[in-house]
């Protein structure tokens, strides 16, 4: 017999709808009450077969006046207001018996969106591409959120179906060749999971239970129910979530998002379960398991082990006072929360600390914020830092790509900087190349209603801004969706060649060079120096990247943020008294990398310094 079950403590009668037949279901009793359950012949339930629950009121009526889809299905083959579909994990063939898992530490990061990133728009199209992600020196894919929404095309975080793969993308089956193949090509594969709200149009979750109350309150509206009456079933909800991927879809990791907004004041913080169920799975599977947090919070706890004192144990989390750096120092951008950042002092400070706000006051949340890193006990590798991301670049008013904006001269001195830095590098699909196509926010809801509200809403909210509302792109005009997707053609001519070309270098430099790759957040040091008005980001910058320091060598970027030529001071490896030898490695005025080449700069071994032209990088090994 094939078993079927519901938490519905909200219905007074259920029935299950299967294939086109109605079967009773049974009320449970005791520590089960709530739930409902229909047994039903093994034949009845084959794969392939639709299905979903016909809930009742006290008054017999019907909830929501249809059946429902379960909360629970994996495949929603004709979108998430209709009848979910048995989905038959065992079904696909997998070929990665062999395959042992890639650990974050010394890894890098792709940030990729499923619909734009080829033309197709498909799992099966994204499966063309992994030799280039291999060959490009990335060893974990992160997708933005795969699970159901409403519409064909959307960034995916306004999921309504947790468990469900989104049809457009190739449903599960789609899901699981995506990931078997990444295996094949040595690749993780880490999902992007939204478990801190629902979209606006297919959410059901209420109709069955409790799974928001109104005790706190998010961006988003009422809160998960993580902590209140009824919230056990609610947190096995996303626990069953979690093993899901990591047992029926082989995905490395979860990119958790928003997690600030997973309001939990129960006696264990959801994320500390999440950590020890990640931890057990990992035992289980015998491969390395990365638990990854977007955190507004600038708290090092959500990293730190277990055993720490409120620690959550996750693998890592992003940094956006990294980005926010690097952005405000390339661009001289410094509206809204940017405003903080953009000194060379700043830089100094996430290069070797981590956050900016580690206790300090921040003046867009007019408090202080923040606690610090220890960095004497807590690796780097812990924090991903990036020069762009999807929000980054998508929750600007056109969509547009810090490389619309930057000379290539910045744009290959923000790259080095990152790339090369103590933190996990994460590369915004199209980044390594320049992408000249913007990244817009987009969105495909069918209802009328909402859609003129979300049009209305992005307009407005720029408005406030300064932008004119014919700039700001319709996120509901298909055209949108359509300008977003990647031109791959274009990475192999003009500038966007030489762009590549410098991703790759960096990238082989990294990995070919363990000081470059080293999480020791104290083997780097900084020496800074501003030129001008700070707002204008003009100056110099030394940044070393020490090795053993009983080789007395030490590897270091040279930056010149200047429009004039400087000469730099290097710094001395730790244990040696004079600098004897600068080999150059890497320089961004090479004819590979440059329009406009410029012959690498001698080394003054005498002197210890180096004379660099404007908005140029040179990457030593100095003795």
């Amino acid at each position: 017999m094939a078993i079927f079950d519901i938490w519905a403590p909200k219905a007074q009668r259920a029935e299950l709808q299967l294939g086109g037949h109605t079967y009773p279901m049974a009320a449970a009793k005791g520590a089960a009450a709530g739930t409902w359950r229909a047994d039903v012949p093994d034949a009845a339930a084959k794969a392939g077969t639709d299905y979903g629950f016909l809930l009742y009121d006290a008054k017999d009526a019907l909830i929501a006046g249809k059946a429902l889809p379960d909360p629970r299905a994996t495949w929603l083959p004709n979108g998430v207001h209709a009848l979910g579909r048995i989905d038959d994990p065992t079904a696909h063939t997998w070929h990665d018996a062999a395959w042992t898992g890639r650990a974050l530490n010394g890894g890098v990061v792709y940030e990729m969106h499923v619909g734009t990133f080829t033309p197709e728009g498909t799992f099966d199209a994204a499966i063309a591409k992994l030799a280039y992600l291999r060959d490009l020196g990335i060893t974990h894919v992160e997708l933005l959120p795969v699970n159901a929404f409403n519409g064909p095309h959307g960034w995916g975080y306004d999921g309504v179906a947790w468990y469900a793969v989104h049809e457009a993308y190739g449903g599960p089956s789609g899901l699981r060749r995506l990931v078997d193949a990444a295996h094949a090509h040595g690749l993780a594969v880490i999902l992007d999971v939204v478990y801190n709200h629902l979209g606006p149009s297919g959410a059901y979750l209420s109709a069955y239970a409790p799974y928001f109350n109104d005790k706190h309150k998010t961006p988003w509206g009422a809160a998960l129910n993580l902590d209140g009456d009824q919230s056990h079933p609610v947190r096995r909800y996303i626990l069953d979530n979690v093993s899901m991927w990591f047992r029926d879809f082989h995905i490395d990791g979860l990119r958790l998002d928003a997690v600030h907004a997973l309001v939990d004041e129960s006696g264990e913080h959801i994320l500390k379960t999440i950590a020890r169920l990640t931890d057990t799975w990992s035992a289980a599977l015998q491969r390395p398991i990365s638990l990854i947090a977007e955190s507004d919070l600038n708290d090092p706890r959500m990293v730190e082990p277990m055993d720490v004192s409120g620690a959550h144990g996750l693998t890592a989390q992003w940094s956006d006072d990294f980005h926010h750096v690097l952005h405000t120092l390339l661009t001289g951008e410094r509206q809204g929360y940017y405003g903080d950042f953009g000194s060379l002092a700043s830089l100094e400070k996430v290069l070797t600390r981590i956050f900016f706000h580690d206790g300090t006051h921040s003046s867009f949340r007019g408090r202080d914020h923040g606690r610090p890193v220890n960095t004497d006990t807590t690796p780097g590798y812990r924090f991903l830092g990036y020069l762009q991301d999807h929000d980054q670049i998508g929750n600007r008013a056109t969509g547009d790509r810090i490389t619309q904006t930057l000379s290539h001269g910045k744009a290959r001195i923000g790259a080095a900087l990152y790339l090369l830095s103590t933190y996990t590098p994460m590369v915004f699909m199209g980044e390594e190349w320049a992408a000249s196509t913007p990244w817009a926010y987009f969105s495909s809801h069918p209802e009328p209603e909402l859609a003129a509200a979300v049009r209305k809403g992005r307009r407005a909210e720029f408005a406030s801004h300064g932008w004119k509302a014919e700039d700001v792109p319709d996120p509901q005009d298909p055209q949108t969706f359509a300008m977003s997707k990647l031109k791959w053609d274009e990475a192999t001519t003009g500038s966007h060649a030489t762009m590549l070309a410098w991703y790759r270098a960096l990238l082989r430099l990294r990995r070919a060079t363990p000081a470059l790759a080293s999480p020791q957040i104290t083997a780097t040091r900084v020496c800074v120096k501003q030129i001008g008005d700070p707002a204008e980001g003009r100056g110099t910058a030394v940044v070393a990247r020490d090795a053993d320091p009983l080789q007395a060598a030490s590897y270091q970027l040279v930056v010149n943020l200047d429009t004039a030529p400087q000469t730099i001071a290097l710094l001395k490896p730790p244990s040696a008294s004079v600098i004897t030898t600068g080999e150059v490695l890497l320089w961004s005025g090479d004819a590979a990398y440059a329009a406009e080449p410029v012959p690498a700069p001698p080394v003054d071994v005498a002197a210890g310094t180096v004379t660099l032209a404007p908005e140029t990088v040179l990457v030593l090994r100095v003795a």
